[in-house]
């Protein structure tokens, strides 16, 4: 696609010169053919508009043209703005924290000798010169985004709220000068939504889909009844890939531990209410009072109260100690009336409640909450010991924990995608056609520091290595050198052909310095 004689701004002229449309923000750099524009008129009608996991809200148009968005009731709006606040809220929960900590903490790595993320072009299919371009670039975009300092806030922003938004800004009078500046947008302000024009079939009668529209309505502060409207190119929105069951809101991955954090809170909460009514002893006195009328009986025992009871409370805000009888205390004694011809004054005590000691309930709502967030139980343990064993001796719920962090990092890989697309095209480094047919093939990577993956890795390099040395003897016999490359080492065409050129430059280096050794 790419030739090397060809240069780029020639292949630019050339594209130019054949009738083509740029459009990016307004423009787009595609290639227009006759085959490609018939091929919309073919494609087969519908009357549902096309599903995405981007929960964006349908709108039906009136016309051929949209002119300003109010929303009369507000209801999509002030929906999503609710559930990003609930998210939020949840995950200030001590528990939820430490787990969302857990989790960004093993998703986003830092490190001094390396940035965080990288971009792997090995399996692209395009010059040198513009993979060098395309790594270049993704540099630039790491750089503007500032990821290595707010790396981790933004995945944690991304991961509470199910989704993520970036103004991307560029020069309207100079676009191929790239993006300049990359903006974070708060989730609560901003919403996608989809414009869907209807036509009627004319064999059918059916009203089936014409086109769909999609942009981005901001708004300043919740509740406004008026937005403004902004085109998908300037926007760059990557979602949690989580919808609810009607497929049309996007959700975090904190919804499924929404009841569990409330149910724990209110567990948390009856505990604290019960031990604080049940922990103290309370006293109980048995007043005489002979053979008193009923009211000078309660007078007496009134009397009694007032000259014997001592109130001493403890102010937090001071830190002092005082004697208040003004306040009622939900830890009264008890003072109860004795008749003549029973005992005389005595006082007693009532025990407080027995097993206050006991969270076995506590802590099976946090383990059920550890659950629904996908972190291992034995996390939740500060002081358990992590095992630098052999990568058998890991549990189950540790490598599930990594396939689970894998899941993350490569839906929030699509930020540096979508934002490095639009800086390609912008700059005129590849067609729309190219990055189709690369975007399968770009891989970002993450730094990984989870010691499971080093031990496996370790562990298959050496069963590897092991059976090789047993069907080294029967190499030249039974088996080929090549067969033993692809079946045990389990290389493929391209890394047989690459460690074959480099041992053959090693082995003729390692001649040519024993000829300098020998003066040869």
């Amino acid at each position: 696609m790419w030739g090397d004689s060809c240069p780029l701004l020639y292949y630019l002229e050339e594209i130019m010169a054949d009738n083509s449309i740029l459009q990016l923000f307004g423009f787009e750099l595609k290639k227009v053919s006759k085959a490609s524009a018939g091929e919309e008129d073919k494609k087969a009608p519908s009357i549902v508009p096309k599903t995405d996991d981007d929960g964006a809200g349908y709108v039906t148009a009136s016309g051929s043209h949209f002119g300003q968005y109010i929303d009369m009731e507000g209801a999509a709006a002030k929906d999503n703005v609710a559930l990003i606040q609930k998210y939020r809220g949840i995950a200030e929960h001590p528990e939820v924290d430490a787990a969302i900590e857990d989790i960004i903490n093993e998703a986003v790595v830092s490190s001094e000798l390396e940035a965080s993320v990288s971009i792997n072009l090995d399996q692209v299919d395009a010059p040198d010169r513009i993979k060098k371009t395309i790594t270049e670039e993704f540099e630039n975009i790491y750089s503007l985004l500032n990821f290595e300092e707010h790396g981790h806030d933004m995945f944690r922003s991304w991961y509470v709220d199910g989704r993520i938004y970036h103004h991307v800004v560029v020069n309207e009078s100079n676009l191929k000068a790239g993006i300049k500046d990359i903006r974070p947008i708060d989730a609560t302000k901003i919403r996608k939504v989809k414009e869907v024009e209807y036509k009627k079939d004319p064999k059918t009668g059916a009203k089936i889909v014409d086109k769909t529209n999609e942009f981005f309505i901001y708004q300043e502060k919740a509740g406004m009844n008026q937005g403004i409207k902004l085109t998908p190119d300037s926007i760059s929105y990557v979602t949690s890939g989580l919808t609810d069951s009607s497929k049309k809101r996007v959700v975090s991955y904190l919804q499924k531990a929404i009841k569990p954090v409330n149910q724990l809170r209110m567990m948390e909460d009856s505990l604290v209410i019960y031990r604080m009514s049940r922990a103290p002893e309370r006293r109980i006195f048995y007043i005489d009072v002979g053979n008193m009328p009923k009211g000078k009986a309660e007078q007496h025992i009134k009397d009694i109260m007032s000259r014997y009871r001592n109130k001493v409370v403890y102010d937090a805000n001071s830190g002092e100690i005082k004697d208040d009888r003004k306040h009622m205390s939900m830890l009264e004694d008890f003072w109860l009336p004795r008749r003549e011809g029973g005992r005389g004054t005595e006082i007693s005590t009532l025990p407080g409640g027995e097993n206050l000691g006991q969270i076995d309930d506590i802590l099976y709502f946090q383990k059920k909450l550890y659950r629904s967030l996908n972190v291992p139980l034995n996390r939740l343990e500060q002081e358990a010991q992590f095992s630098l064993g052999r990568s058998t001796e890991i549990n189950r719920d540790e490598v599930k924990f990594q396939k689970f962090i894998d899941r993350l990092r490569k839906k929030f890989s699509h930020l540096f995608l979508g934002i490095l697309k639009k800086q390609l095209l912008l700059k005129g480094i590849c067609t729309e056609q190219d990055w189709n047919s690369w975007k399968n093939e770009i891989q970002v990577d993450f730094i990984r520091d989870n010691h499971f993956a080093e031990l496996k890795d370790s562990e298959l390099l050496r069963e590897r290595l092991g059976t090789m040395d047993q069907v080294t003897q029967y190499v030249g016999e039974y088996f080929s050198r090549e067969w033993v490359m692809k079946n045990v080492m389990m290389m493929d065409d391209k890394d047989i052909e690459e460690m074959k050129k480099q041992v053959e430059a090693e082995n003729a280096k390692s001649d040519d310095a024993e000829d300098d050794d020998y003066g040869i």
